[in-house]
């Protein structure tokens, strides 16, 4: 079963810097989001409602599946993995200077610190 506020039609949203809004803003510094009155009409309540900002952490970027193409710079004197990549059916961009593998290539090598954006 809903709770009452979650039944209650939100009439006004302050974001923490708004007047109405700004004691709250003392309250909880710099993790208020924002700031709802929401009405219930049938109760004949008023709810104030906050929204706040808990945890915060960089977003993970999602891996490429091991066969798909990436681009990866292996340096000109490291001779050996370059030998080995073109092996494993790496291939060379002289233009831009990467060599074109699969992930599952790179990460057989220890090059994933060495896959560049395209």
């Amino acid at each position: 079963m809903a709770n009452a506020y979650e039944r209650a039609r939100v009439v006004k949203r302050l974001s923490a810097t708004q007047p109405g809004a700004l004691k709250l803003a003392r309250r909880f510094g710099d993790a208020l989001v924002c700031v709802r009155y929401r009405h219930d009409i049938e109760r004949r309540h008023r709810y104030t409602t906050v929204e706040l900002v808990v945890d915060q952490a960089p977003i993970a970027r999602r891996q490429a599946p091991l066969d798909a193409i990436v681009l990866v710079r292996i340096p000109f004197s490291d001779t050996a993995r370059q030998n080995r990549a073109r092996t494993l059916g790496a291939k060379w961009d002289s233009r831009d200077g990467v060599w074109y593998m699969r992930r599952s290539t790179a990460k057989q090598l220890g090059l994933l610190k060495q896959i560049v954006e395209k």
